[in-house]
C-alpha cells in the first residue's frame, strides 16, 4: 500500500474515533503540513469545521466553544510557530479546566534539527500546561496501527473531559506527499464500526462515615459561611442552595458561580460582599467559625483578604478536580469529591437549622449595601459602574454575558446583583489575561445565544482579529466597548501614586477610532451619547443579527473618583447601621 493510502487509512481511523467519542466542533488554522487531517476531517459529515487564519484567535475561539458546550473542541494547525501561537489559549484552558484536543502536524523525524524550514521542537511544546502529550507514531495502514490511532484518540478525548478537565496535545509527524486518497468509503471497513474503545469515568465520592463526620462539624457551627467561586454546573446551583437552606449558612456568591442569576431561591445569596468587606466594623461582626468553599478562588480581593484574616477557623475546600485551589494555604480539609454529590449526600446527615442571628447579619448588611450601591443608577453621566448595575434589567432572559478582565469583571462583581433572569456569566479567569477575549466570546456564541460581551478598549484592541469569526460563521454578538483610553485598572493600583511615568507605562492610551475597524468586519457601530441612547440602541438591535458594537466613552480619573466615593459612602453608612443594630 502506498504512503498516501497508509496516511489516509490511519487518519480516517483517528477521525472516525473522534466522532464516535462525541467530538462535534473542529477549529482549523490553515497550513500545509496538516493537510491530511484537515481534508479528511472536511469529509466527515458529522464534524462542524471552523477555519480561522489567526492561530492565537483560533485557539481562543475553540476555547470558547468548549467552555460553552462543556465538550472537547479539536484544534488543528500545521508545524512551526503556528503551534506556538496556540500557547496562551492552552494555558487558559489548563488553568480554567476547559477540555481541548490540540492536534499539531509536524515534520517527520529525519527533518528535525537539521535546518529544515518550518521545523521547531514540538515535543512537549506546551509543557505542564496540557494534561497529556503524545508523539503519534508515523502513519501506517496495518490493523494494529489503526487500533493504535483509534485507542489514542479515545484516550485523548476521555483525558480532556476527566476532572479536572483540560487540554491534551497530540503531535503528528507527516512525510510528503501530504494529499490523502479520498473516496466514498473513507470511513468504512474498520473493525468495531461504532466506538472502538469505551472509557468509563466515575464520579468522585466519599465513604458514608466521612459524610457523617463532616456533617457533625457543620451542624455544630453557628457562624458558618459558604463561598462559591467560579463553577459551571447547573445541578450544583440547586444542590448548594438546598444545602445552604438546610443549615442556614449564607452563600457568598462570586458572579462566575452562576448563583447570582436564575430561578433558584436567592434568600441566602450574598452579592455585595466586595463592597462591605472593605469595612473593618463589618468584618468584626461577621467573623465566621467555619468556611466551606467550592470552585475557583473568588474574584474579590476584599473577600480573599477576609478569608486570610480568618485563618484560625476550619476551612473546608471541596474540589472534584483534585487540584489545590488555596493560594493562601488556609484549608484544613481538602475534599476531592464531586461538588454536587457532596452537597446532596451530606444533606441527610445534617441537623437542620432555622434562620440564625449570624445569617441575619449577613442578609441585613447585604441588603443595606445593595440599597447604597443602587444610588449609582442616579449618576447622569456615562459610568462604568452604572453600566454593570443596569445589565440585569437590560439583557434578555437567558442571555450569555461574557465579561472582559481588568475593570469590567471587577465592576460586575460589585454592581451585578441577584436576579431571576437566568443570565449565564462567562469570563477567562484561568490566567486572567486580556488576550483572546473576543475570540473566546464568539466561540461561546457558537453554542449559546443571545450573546453580549462587555470589555475595555485595550482588551478589544488586543483581539481585533477575533471579530472575523462573527462574519464568517454568522455569530450574532453585541459588544459593549468601554473606552477609557487605556488601562483603567492601573488607576486603582499603587502605581497610580507615581504620576511621572504612569501614562507611558501603565495608562497606555491608544487614541483609536474603533468605528473604522467595526466597519471593516461589516458590523454596526454606535458611539453612545447618554443612557437613553444606550438603552434604545440595545433594544432596537436585540432581534437583529450580526456584529453590533456600542462604544461608551468614560474617563479613568473620574471613574476612580466615582468608585472611591461609592466605597466611602457605603463604608460610612454600613458602619452607622452596624452600630445602631449590633452595638
Amino acid at each position: 500500500m502506498s504512503y498516501p493510502q497508509s496516511i489516509t487509512k490511519y487518519i480516517a481511523a483517528f477521525v472516525s474515533e473522534l466522532v464516535n467519542s462525541g467530538v462535534e466542533h473542529v477549529v482549523i488554522s490553515p497550513g500545509s503540513r496538516s493537510t491530511p487531517i484537515a481534508l479528511i476531517m472536511a469529509e466527515h459529515k458529522d464534524l462542524k469545521l471552523h477555519v480561522h487564519v489567526d492561530e492565537r484567535s483560533a485557539a481562543f475561539f475553540a476555547l470558547g466553544i468548549s467552555k460553552a458546550s462543556k465538550r472537547p473542541t479539536v484544534l488543528l494547525c500545521t508545524s512551526g510557530t503556528a503551534a506556538a501561537n496556540y500557547y496562551p489559549a492552552i494555558v487558559e484552558a489548563k488553568l480554567s479546566r476547559v477540555p481541548l484536543l490540540v492536534l499539531t502536524a509536524d515534520r517527520p523525524h529525519e527533518l528535525r534539527d537539521v535546518g529544515a524550514p518550518q521545523a521547531i521542537d514540538q515535543i512537549d511544546l506546551y509543557g505542564k500546561h496540557v494534561k497529556w502529550f503524545v508523539e503519534m507514531a508515523p502513519p501506517d495502514h496495518h490493523t494494529e496501527m489503526l487500533r493504535y490511532a483509534r485507542t489514542i484518540c479515545a484516550r485523548a478525548v476521555s483525558t480532556s473531559v476527566h476532572a479536572p478537565e483540560g487540554p491534551v496535545h497530540l503531535n503528528f509527524p507527516f512525510k510528503e506527499p501530504l494529499l490523502p486518497t479520498l473516496d466514498d468509503q473513507l470511513f468504512e471497513g474498520f473493525e468495531r464500526p461504532s466506538k472502538y474503545l469505551n472509557i468509563h469515568i466515575g464520579v468522585a465520592s466519599l465513604p458514608i462515615e466521612d459524610y457523617k463526620e463532616m456533617a457533625k462539624v457543620i451542624s455544630q457551627s453557628n457562624r458558618g459561611i459558604i463561598v462559591c467561586g467560579s463553577i459551571d454546573d447547573y445541578e450544583f446551583v440547586h444542590a448548594v442552595v438546598q444545602f445552604a437552606e438546610s443549615i442556614s449558612f449564607p452563600i457568598i456568591a462570586d458572579p462566575l458561580s452562576q448563583l447570582r442569576s436564575g430561578t433558584h431561591s436567592g434568600k441566602k445569596i450574598i452579592d455585595t460582599y466586595d463592597t462591605f468587606l472593605r469595612n473593618e466594623d463589618v468584618k468584626k461582626v461577621l467573623q465566621p467559625d467555619l468556611i466551606i468553599r467550592f470552585g475557583a478562588m473568588p474574584l474579590s480581593k476584599a473577600l480573599n483578604t477576609f478569608l486570610k484574616e480568618n485563618d484560625n477557623v476550619n476551612h473546608i475546600v471541596i474540589d472534584s478536580g483534585g487540584g489545590f485551589r488555596d493560594p493562601a494555604y488556609l484549608s484544613t480539609e481538602m475534599i476531592y469529591c464531586d461538588e454536587t454529590q457532596w452537597c446532596m449526600n451530606i444533606h441527610s446527615f445534617l441537623q437542620k437549622k432555622d434562620l440564625t442571628p449570624y445569617l441575619l447579619k449577613w442578609q441585613q448588611i447585604n441588603e443595606w449595601t445593595r440599597m447604597e450601591l443602587s444610588k449609582i443608577k442616579d449618576v447622569p453621566s456615562l459610568s462604568e459602574g452604572k453600566l454593570m448595575y443596569q445589565l440585569a434589567d437590560l439583557l434578555p432572559e437567558g442571555s450569555t454575558l461574557f465579561v472582559g478582565n481588568s475593570m469590567p469583571i471587577r465592576d460586575l462583581d460589585t454592581f451585578f446583583h441577584y436576579n431571576h433572569k437566568s443570565i449565564k456569566i462567562m469570563a477567562n479567569r484561568g490566567a486572567n489575561g486580556i488576550d483572546g477575549i473576543i475570540s473566546t466570546a464568539l466561540g461561546a456564541g457558537r453554542i449559546r445565544q443571545p450573546l453580549y460581551l462587555v470589555l475595555g478598549d485595550l482588551t478589544f484592541f488586543h483581539d481585533l482579529n477575533g471579530l472575523i469569526a462573527s462574519k464568517l460563521y454568522s455569530i450574532d454578538i453585541h459588544i459593549v466597548l468601554i473606552n477609557n483610553n487605556g488601562g483603567g485598572i492601573f488607576s486603582f493600583l499603587p502605581q497610580h501614586s507615581l504620576p511621572k511615568h504612569f501614562e507611558l507605562l501603565f495608562g497606555t492610551p491608544l487614541g483609536l477610532d474603533f468605528r473604522h475597524i467595526v466597519k471593516m468586519y461589516q458590523g454596526s457601530y454606535e458611539k453612545i451619547q447618554d443612557w437613553t441612547n444606550f438603552i434604545k440602541s440595545l433594544s432596537d438591535n436585540e432581534q437583529k443579527s450580526g456584529l453590533h458594537v456600542y462604544e461608551i466613552e468614560t474617563n479613568r480619573e473620574k471613574n476612580l473618583e466615582e468608585h472611591r466615593n461609592v466605597w466611602d459612602s457605603v463604608t460610612k453608612e454600613v458602619s452607622r447601621f452596624i452600630k445602631d443594630e449590633y452595638a
